[in-house]
This record gives structure tokens, sequence and C-alpha cells, in this order.
């Protein structure tokens, strides 16, 4: 099976996180790994979206959840049973494919019943004493289960029940036995006796079989069309003949017609609990269109998911597309403090104090003597500059400044320039299309103790357009204060051109004491020279938490 890689950043992600997604699955599948993709967990920002589009790059795969679905541990092709298909049959696929539960399905692969081994095994181990001699057939199915030719008679796919009788005895013996019965309710099985076939035959039998191969004489034969006597030539003798008439049923007749159901689309979770919470053996996995795509069993939920992750730009769990949990991650690539949980095996974790998670899949290149296209190579000069504020940002490191010289070459753009179109591209919170999305489009979780706080960020060029938006900005923080039951919940409006962020904050009312810088108004306070949520907001909020 083959193993799909998303390469994905972390939810409301900024260019840093797309960048370095798309970057770094270009270099996977450049050294071979075309299993490789780059994904996104929330669509791109403003910003973004004018650096995608000036570089003509698409989007990388939008991936809304990885949890694990029923379609991600479903063998495909399933083994089925047509419901025209006999019981013999039925146990021959059985035989054949060594499954334990046959769906049986109609002409358009669409499940109407559920037949399991040991009721099919029961049902003729274990036949009903008043009912030992009935047999449930249709014509086709008798005669298909039989390898007969049928010499009189036509019959559709009508399901009839028949008592069966073998003639082996004289024709006097015969004739008092089946006395007392409707003559079209019998089939009549014999070999080559003339008198039984004459005697069946002038009672007007609904079905006589010869057996043994032997042709019907042509008196007997005429005298059948009239009668409305259907005739079955079977090579079989009649003790076969008898065991095969009664496995001719239909599989829709025997099919338990309440069956266990699920899309392929429903969660993991949700196929357990109707594997495990309930008395079935297997349940029948369903797509959109109501068509059969297979048979998930307890060995289902054991089978390997088709799909692993490598984090980029985070490594916070709380921060990852809602699933990861439950998904092997390989690898790892961030450029922030560590909030990770275990993994079940070793993997690669490259993390740096760097400005940008871009400068460390830009030194990976460099490492594994790859270059990056123009195209690549601009990008992750375009995520270098956008999380380090055009290397003006405290996070920056001389190895930022070492990377983006680097890609600066190979992408052939002026990093001064591209970074001040990225700035005034994006500068306006108007493009953001609403107030949620500028709080949401790069709000970020973190915790400490017992608290839970939240804070997004944006860069724009002046504060007069945040000033007309503020009551609007603090509502939407409120709300998803409420929302994600926050301690409190922050906006960074940060001008790039004078480095001065406005911390806009939703929470609890003692953070004006202990806040350590201005408050402008109630909410609002300013913060000269602090441009990083990463190295400077975020540490200053985690230490006056335990103040309050």
């Amino acid at each position: 099976m083959i193993t799909t890689t998303y390469v994905i950043g972390h939810r409301n992600p900024d260019t840093d996180s797309i960048a370095s997604a798309i970057g770094y699955a270009a270099l996977k599948q450049r050294l071979g790994d075309t299993s490789v993709i780059a994904a996104m967990a929330g669509a791109p920002n403003p910003q973004t979206r004018y650096i995608l589009d000036r570089l003509e790059i698409p989007d990388p795969l939008y991936l809304a959840d990885v949890h694990p679905k029923v379609r991600d541990t479903l063998k495909r092709q399933p083994v089925t049973v047509d419901r025209q298909a006999s019981a013999y049959e039925a146990l021959e696929l059985f035989n054949k494919s060594g499954v334990r539960v046959l769906p049986v399905v109609d002409g358009e692969n669409r499940p109407c019943g559920m037949i399991s081994l040991l009721r099919l095994s029961e049902s003729y181990l274990l036949p009903c004493q008043d009912k030992i001699r009935q047999v449930t057939v249709t014509l086709p199915s008798l005669a298909r289960t039989l390898a007969a030719h049928i010499e009189t008679g036509t019959g559709d796919n009508t399901t009839f029940t028949l008592n069966l009788f073998i003639g082996a005895m004289l024709e006097e013996s015969f004739s008092s036995r089946i006395d007392g019965y409707d003559p079209r309710e019998l089939l009549i099985m014999t070999g080559n006796r003339r008198t039984i076939q004459l005697a069946a035959i002038e009672r007007g039998v609904r079905i006589l079989v010869i057996t043994g191969g032997h042709p019907l004489d042509k008196d007997l034969l005429d005298l059948a069309q009239k009668q409305g006597v259907t005739v079955l030539l079977t090579p079989h003798d009649t003790a076969t003949a008898a065991w095969l008439a009664r496995l001719s049923t239909p599989a829709a007749c025997l099919a338990e017609q309440e069956f266990a159901e699920i899309g392929v689309d429903k969660s993991l979770a949700a196929l357990r609990q109707k594997l495990l919470g309930t008395n079935v053996s297997a349940v029948l996995a369903l797509e959109e269109d109501g068509t059969l795509a297979g048979v998930a069993t307890k060995s289902s939920l054991l089978a390997p998911l088709p799909y692993s992750l490598i984090l980029m730009d985070h490594n916070e769990l709380g921060q990852a597309v809602p699933g990861a949990d439950l998904v092997e991650i390989t690898e790892v690539i961030d450029h922030h403090k560590l909030g990770n949980t275990h993994s079940n095996a070793p993997i690669s974790f490259i993390t740096s104090p760097v400005g940008s998670t871009c400068t460390l899949v830009a030194r990976r290149y460099r490492e594994c003597n790859v270059e990056p296209d123009r195209q690549i190579a601009a990008l992750l000069l375009a995520g270098i500059l956008s999380d380090t504020v055009i290397l003006k940002s405290p996070t920056t490191t001389d190895i930022d400044h070492q990377m983006a010289a680097w890609l600066e070459e190979r992408s052939g753009v002026v990093a001064a320039e591209f970074g001040r179109d990225i700035f005034a591209a994006s500068s306006s919170l108007k493009n953001y299309g609403s107030v949620d999305r500028v709080v949401a489009a790069d709000f970020k979780l973190f915790t400490h103790e017992k608290y839970s706080i939240g804070i997004g960020q944006v860069e724009i060029i002046g504060f007069d357009e945040f000033y007309s938006m503020k009551d609007e900005l603090l509502a939407a923080l409120a709300k998803i204060k409420r929302r994600d039951n926050l301690f409190i919940a922050g906006l960074m409006v940060t001008d790039i051109t004078t480095e001065t962020t406005l911390f806009l904050v939703e929470g609890h009312t003692r953070i004006a004491h202990v806040m350590e810088y201005p408050q402008l108004e109630p909410h609002l306070y300013e913060l000269k020279n602090v441009m990083s949520r990463k190295k400077q907001m975020v540490p200053h909020l985690l230490k006056i938490l335990a103040k309050v």
C-alpha cells in the first residue's frame, strides 16, 4: 500500500507556514519521494494569497481535518454475491476467498442483505424438520446449479417453494407418497424411470428433473408441454442432484435483511463503535450513492492508515490540523518553543531559534545539495521576509540573513523590494473580508499550567484603519474567548514602519495591573519595539499570568 505524506502547517496558516510546507514538499519530491504532497490546514491569508498569485504557485491541498475515515482502512473490491446467485455459488465464494461474510448485492452493486458462513452452514446442516423436504428456488438458479438443460417450460427469477420427492420406487408407492400435495408445489427428481416420469407429468407437477443425463421420451416430452410441466435434464446422479437442488436457493432468500452499514466518509471512531459496541461481525461500507465500497471487520481497525504527516512551523497538537493526534507524524520542522506530545517511534525533528521555518527549509536544500527553482526560492524568501518583517523582527538571526541572501540570488528578486511589496499589498485590514477573518487569520493557542490563551497577529502600515474597526475586532475576540474557553484572547496589530504593536485584548480584568505596558484605553495597550509574538509577546504574557 502506497502511503501519502502530507506536509502541512498549523491551523490559520500564515505565509511562513504555507511557504515552508510547499518548499519542503518540493524538496522531498526532488529527492525522489513522490508520495509527498504539500497541504494547508486553512485558507491563505491576504498576504499569502498575494504571494502565491504573484509567483503563480497553486494553492496546496486543503485539509480541513485528518481524522481517520472508514475509507482509509477499507479494502476495495470486496467479495460479493449477486442476489440471484445460488447458495451453492455462495459456498464456492466462501471457499475460494476465505471470507466469513458475503454482502448480497443487486445489479447496481447496492447491498440488499448479508450472508454469514455460520448462518448458511446452520441452514443446511440443521434444517427444520417440518420443512426438511422444501426447497426454495428460481428456475434459472435451479437449472444453473444442476448444470441442467431446460427441455420444456420457461421461467424468470420468480422465487417459489416446492416439496422435493425422489422417484426411486415403484410407481404405486411413489404416487401414494405425493398424494395430498398440490402438484404445482412439487419438484420430482428421478432417473430413467418411465412410469415415475409419466405419473409426475400426468399429475402436472411444477418441475420434473431427469437425472443421469437420460433423455425424456418424445411422447412424454409432448405430454409435459401440454400439461405445463417444466422438464430439466441434468448429468448428475439422483443423490447429487437432490443435494444440489437444496443448494439452488437464491442468495437473496438466505440473506439477513438487517445489517450494519456506514458511509465511507464517516470517522474510524464511528466504525469502531459499531463493531465493538454491537454484536456484529462486519459492517458494510457504502459510497455516497449507496453502492457497496467494502466490508469492514474488527481487523479493519488495526489496518495502517494510508497517510502520515510532516508538521511545519509548529509542533503542538493544539495548533495542528484536527485529527493530527490520531495520525503518524514522521517529521517536524519548526522554530517555536517545544510543546509536542510523544511519538510512537523515533522521528526527524528539526528545530532552531531562527526567525522563520522557511530558513530551516532553505538550509535543508543546501544540506542536500539541491538547488531550488526560481519559484520555490522566491516563495521561501517570501516566508522569511514575512515572518521576520523584512528581517527587522527581534527574532531575526544571522542564519535568516544568510538564507535570505542565498535565496535572493536563486530567485532573481531583490529581497528588500519584494518585502515592501508583500506588506504593502496586504497591509489593509479590509483585505481580510471580515473582522472575524482579521482575528482568526493567524490566531494561535498557547497553554501555561491552568491557563489557555489565544493570540492573533496582523502586520499593517499605520493604525488609522485599525481604530475605525477596533470595537468590532474586540467583539470578535470576545466571541473567540467564549467559544474556546480562553483566559485571554488578544490581537497584535503591528505597524511595520514604526515597529510598534497595539495589543487589543479581551480577558481577565486583572491583566491591566500587571501588563507592564502603557494602557491607551480599556482593552488596548501600546507596545513599542514589540513585533514578535513568539519571542516577545507570548513569553511576556506567560510571565505575567503567574502574577494574576
